[in-house]
């Protein structure tokens, strides 16, 4: 149960990330669909290492989300960077 809610809620919050309205708040939301998919993930490799389901058929997902996870967490760490880039042009015109 906790896997699909997780995995449901990366989905949620993604779309929640594409209507931000401003750069932090871009990386508030893409932080919560990190968290959301690391999750996702961790709960996948539960069920490969307990032997809950054949392995042969969660690897694929298991791949898949740690793809999706890496993908959001270089996501973030662009904007936060853009970020940084936009307030130190701010900083550099004031001055």
């Amino acid at each position: 149960m906790q896997l699909i809610r997780c995995s449901t809620s990366v989905a949620a919050n993604y779309r929640a990330t594409l209507l931000a309205q401003t750069k932090a708040m871009l990386i508030s939301k893409i932080s919560i669909v990190v968290e959301e998919a690391d999750e996702s993930e961790f709960w996948l490799e539960f069920i490969i290492d307990e032997k809950l389901m054949v392995r042969k058929k969660v690897l694929p997902l298991f791949k898949e989300a740690h793809e999706l996870s890496s993908i959001f967490i270089t996501t973030r760490k662009t904007a936060q960077r853009k970020k940084g880039n936009m307030k130190q042009k701010l900083v550099e015109e004031i001055m």
